[in-house]
């Protein structure tokens, strides 16, 4: 038996894809046996995007999602796709967190295979999100706006002289350290008696500089054997030789030896500064003097003003990058993505832009008000430096959440206020999250606020697209129905709502602000969102209902 996508591999030829379910199977009299997809009742619908009344609805478009690597295999999900749908989305996999890394390096591999393709198969891409708060270079962002590398001098935190000393009143235990009158001619020294167990701070009650990087140098002898151990802390930070042994010091036998610490940091949460020897359990130390001194951290924040270049930097970095790789293929854009917190309301009721304070926001940096106006402008020049059509390019701001009345109100305040400043917003893509509900009232209201938001975005008077159009079922008692469990008559049930949903924004939405729909997915996921369902065995994707319901609901009927 020939099969050309029994396994989900899908076949090119002479370039050419047939993908609607009635005729994705073949391509130059080449056909897949037996073919799952001609099943009745709906063996005979064409692709549905063929339904669409060009005449009636010239904006009206029909988009899909797909990760990039799914289309770029050209398989089963991108030949339905390409013959089903207008325009295809890659949600967050063409956003910069997923091409730009944290030196700045930019892989638009992916990107350039897909645009290299769509090109030659005449298709159309809708861009994602520019800027966001989520699915940025964030690392990159922080890197560009780390604290700047200065010039430091090194600090003599404590200096002790054991050689003038008469008495020791530092801290210790289990051992008994004294004053060792003359014990190098005329200099005394502080004698730290062997001991298994005990310790002796050296030296302590200082300041202790958590970035700081500190150098510990002192001079200690044995008068006895040829050589002994120690073991040394600093600032409840014991050395460590390894993960698993401290590092041991050896002071050898004649005269005084140099002990020096380097590059040694406090403890996280340390308090107090001290240097502590353990670990001489064979023979007396003498120490002659102890200093300390540190580097302090050679960083300083950068300021407002060099923030603010740095991140217009980037910006102009990746959009230069992201619209030269594009050379004005694709023409349509999210240009902010869901930039509204409506956790953080302001003194006006209305809601606050996202903020953060581990994160790099764009808005944090460039301001609230200059947010899109800025990226806007950005964007569309360098756009138009790599050919592409001014005439043709469009902007818009996406967000989910909008059935929220004060989230939509929310969303207009700011997008009012940017188009006061000369921001480039042409559209709303609202990120509809949807229910069928068996529950009469339930349903009822479901269908109100679709159609209460669709009047809402109406009457903004900008370019209106709805996308991750996927509708879940929920049973009367509020229960997910999965997809391998929901029934002819349920999927018939969710079927009408999709039709229901189209229709009302076919009609709803002014025909020449009509920016169209985007599927969230093409097939079933464990919910049954699906045109297609996919056979348990073979994995093909067979026709539902849901099929049927956009093809009619496309047409007018």
């Amino acid at each position: 038996m020939n099969t050309l996508f029994r396994n989900g591999l899908m076949m090119l030829a002479a370039g050419a894809f047939a993908a609607s379910c009635a005729d994705y199977n073949e391509t130059n009299n080449f056909y897949a046996e037996p073919d799952p997809a001609y099943v009745e009742p709906y063996k005979d619908l064409a692709p549905v995007k063929s339904y669409i009344d060009r005449a009636k609805y010239p904006n009206m478009t029909l988009g899909a999602t797909l990760k990039v690597a799914d289309f770029n295999r050209q398989e089963l999900a991108h030949a339905a796709v390409v013959n089903n749908c207008d325009n295809v989305s890659f949600g967050t996999t063409l956003m910069s967190g997923a091409i730009v890394n944290e030196k700045g390096v930019m892989n638009f591999l992916s990107m350039s295979d897909l645009l290299a393709h769509v090109e030659e198969i005449g298709y159309d891409v809708y861009g994602s999100p520019i800027v966001a708060n989520a699915n940025q270079a964030d690392a990159w962002l922080q890197t560009l706006t780390a604290p700047i590398e200065i010039q430091v001098d090194a600090i003599e935190d404590k200096f002790v002289d054991y050689t003038t000393m008469e008495s020791f009143s530092g801290s210790s235990n289990g051992t008994k350290p004294v004053i060792e009158k003359k014990f190098d001619g005329d200099d005394n020294a502080l004698k730290i008696p062997k001991s298994r167990k005990g310790w002796v701070n050296i030296v302590e009650d200082f300041d202790i500089d958590s970035l700081g990087k500190y150098t510990i140098t002192f001079y200690a002898q044995i008068t006895k054997g040829e050589s002994e151990s120690i073991i040394c802390t600093f600032a409840d930070n014991k050395i460590m030789e390894n993960e698993d042994n401290p590092k041991k010091f050896t002071i050898k036998s004649g005269g005084w030896k140099k002990i020096v610490l380097e590059d040694i940091k406090a403890a996280s949460g340390a308090q107090e500064g001290y240097v502590k020897l353990e670990g001489n359990a064979n023979y007396d130390i003498y120490i002659k003097s102890v200093k300390v001194v540190h580097n302090p951290d050679n960083h300083r924040p950068q300021t407002e003003k060099e923030k603010s270049d740095t991140i217009q930097y980037a910006l102009n970095e990746w959009c230069d990058g992201l619209m030269k790789i594009n050379a004005g293929r694709i023409q349509l854009f999210d240009l902010i993505d869901e930039p509204i917190d409506s956790k953080a309301v302001l003194e006006n009721g209305m809601y606050d832009l996202k903020h953060s304070t581990t994160s790099i926001y764009w808005q944090d940096i460039l301001g609230s008000e200059n947010y899109a106006p800025v990226v806007s402008k950005v964007a569309s020049s360098a756009y138009e430096k790599y050919s592409g059509d001014p005439a043709k390019l469009k902007f818009f701001i996406s967000e989910t959440g909008l059935e929220d009345q004060n989230k939509f109100e929310s969303l207009m305040y700011w997008i009012k206020i940017w188009d006061n400043k000369s921001a480039k917003i042409d559209g709303i893509n609202a990120k509809v999250s949807l229910v069928y509900s068996e529950d009469a009232t339930t349903q009822a209201a479901n269908k109100a606020t679709v159609d209460k938001l669709l009047e809402n975005l109406a009457s903004t008077g900008k370019l209106i697209r709805i996308s991750n159009f996927d509708i879940k079922y929920q049973n009367a008692d509020g229960a997910s129905v999965s997809a391998d469990k929901i029934t002819a008559e349920q999927r018939q049930n969710l079927a009408d709502y999709y039709a229901y949903v189209i229709k009302s924004y076919m009609s709803k939405i002014p025909n020449e602000k009509q920016a169209g729909i985007c599927k969230g997915n093409l097939a079933d996921t464990n919910d049954p969102v699906g045109l297609w369902a996919v056979d348990v065995k073979s994995k093909d994707w067979v026709r539902t209902a849901t099929y049927k319901a956009f093809c009619d609901a496309l047409s007018g009927k």
